[in-house]
């Protein structure tokens, strides 16, 4: 089957029990188009308690045959999913973009992800073995990895499909039932996924979609019933949802949250590999990456030339805004009215005493939510620009003397998630990895993933890791079992 929908066929159900509903909350979402502004739908469901409520009950139903599917028939499904979201995957990018303004290259990229994180971790269904230690003392001990039974994952808006695979592809993968609530800034292309999960095979009430606002997303965190909530956005939500997890039945919690990411570039590094990093770092999904490199240290003997090679690299990055239909677009615009003012505010309070503007810092056109990439030099430390996360096309460039400098203010953040190093000295490279406080870091590289590695963040950019095994385990419970040998 090949998905029908359009930007004048939007998907404006919730998805419960493999069957598209009308929500039973009369609320309702509306959604423009971030390209020029124009309105996409003021109907678009925003999930209840009684919606909510009917998604639980359909999982809790399906939990016990879906837990003891063999691993083959589960695998498959799951093969299957990621083969579906492949062959559609133009008209699934088209109703992100619509709401999104990613462009098609950023849309291609996720999906991509989406599809290959599902086959990864169907993969893993057979593989994901407990462990015994013998019985030498008398007693036989097994540990065996069980599911919890519901959980959710509420995705942000900035990746609304890779993020999908990231949460819903390990928790399936491991028995679990899965209840998925995307961001009220894009909801399209998730509600598109219901035909998908049906054809794909999965049994109803095991992959669910709620589409809704934070008040959707708090009736999820706060449930008495669902055992796992992942959350990706910012920190303060991030924060409210621990908070009503633990008020709750004290419920696991994954949380992916913010980043001011650092990227520390010393004076024997590539000079053109840095620059090329560094850029593409701040531009790529126009910024809005909780990963982005937005703090740039050079060291002093190569500041100089850094800094014109980066400001024009920014200026060239101007060069591939544009509409995000055309294939020819690199980098669209912001995602809404609201973010795009948040990102004016700062650069515009920026430009007030906390550090000169090197580059960029208009608005492009009249029409739409477009900035230009945006540099600024000689930066208070304490500032906001400097210190909180912008989530734009904005960093600070900084200039350093010693490595001892420079990663005392690198690490004097809340943050923790990205950071990335570029010199030609190996020795350098693994000593300033290790002193990083920063879930990963790039060496000679920075802002990017992969599927098979842990992913998140120390501090307050996050809780658990996703990616990888570590993905599994935080799906599942260890269960230890002791057998007396001796009876």
């Amino acid at each position: 089957m090949t998905l029908q929908y359009s930007a004048k066929n939007l998907p404006k159900q919730i998805f419960i029990n493999n069957e598209y509903v009308d929500s039973k909350s009369p609320k309702k979402l509306t959604l423009h188009n971030p390209k020029n502004g124009e309105l996409l739908a003021d109907d678009c469901p925003l999930a209840g308690e009684q919606d909510v409520d009917a998604a639980i009950d359909a999982a809790e139903k399906a939990f016990p045959a879906w837990k003891k599917m063999s691993a083959n028939q589960r695998r498959g499904i799951l093969n299957k999913f990621a083969d579906l979201i492949e062959k559609n995957a133009d008209g699934i990018a088209q109703l992100s973009r619509i709401s999104l303004g990613a462009p098609a290259a950023f849309g291609a990229f996720e999906i991509g992800l989406c599809a290959e994180v599902f086959r990864y971790n169907a993969g893993f269904i057979d593989k994901f073995g407990g462990e015994s230690w013998p019985q030498e003392d008398g007693f036989l001990k097994i540990v065996r990895n069980e599911p919890l039974g519901v959980t959710a994952g509420i995705v942000p808006w900035n990746g609304p499909i890779g993020t999908i695979g990231l949460k819903a592809a390990p928790a399936l993968a491991t028995g679990n039932c899965f209840v998925l609530k995307p961001s009220e800034k894009t909801p399209f292309s998730s509600l598109a996924l219901g035909t998908l999960i049906k054809e794909a095979g999965f049994p109803p009430g095991v992959f669910q979609i709620l589409t809704g606002d934070g008040s959707t997303g708090a009736l999820i965190a706060s449930h008495m019933r669902i055992r796992k909530v992942s959350f990706t956005g910012s920190i303060a939500t991030g924060k409210k949802i621990q908070e009503m997890a633990a008020k709750s039945n004290l419920k696991r919690v994954t949380l992916e949250l913010g980043g001011k990411s650092p990227a520390v570039v010393f004076d024997d590094c590539n000079l053109d590999n840095a620059v090329t990093w560094t850029a593409n770092a701040i531009t790529a999904n126009t910024g809005q990456v909780c990963f982005a490199a937005s703090r740039v240290y050079v060291q002093e003997g190569i500041y100089d030339a850094f800094i014109e090679k980066y400001k024009q690299a920014m200026k060239d990055k101007t060069k591939e805004i544009g509409d995000p239909d055309e294939t020819s677009t690199n980098i669209g615009p912001l995602v809404d009215k609201a973010q795009f003012e948040r990102v004016q505010g700062f650069i515009e309070r920026g430009q007030n005493g906390q550090g000169t503007l090197a580059v960029g810092g208009k608005r492009i056109g009249t029409s739409g939510y477009y900035l230009e990439p945006t540099v600024f030099t000689d930066v208070d430390p304490t500032s906001e620009i400097h210190c909180e996360e912008i989530f734009g096309p904005v960093s600070v460039v900084k200039s350093f003397k010693t490595e001892e400098e420079i990663m005392a203010l690198a690490n004097n953040t809340n943050f923790g998630l990205m950071a990335g190093v570029f010199t030609q000295d190996i020795n350098k490279a693994l000593r300033v990895a290790s002193d990083f406080d920063s879930g990963m870091v790039g060496v000679n590289c920075v802002s990017l993933m992969f599927t098979m590695t842990p992913f998140g963040g120390s501090k307050e950019s996050g809780l658990g890791r996703e990616c990888g095994v570590h993905a599994l385990r935080a799906f599942t419970e260890p269960k230890t079992i002791m057998i007396n040998m001796n009876y």
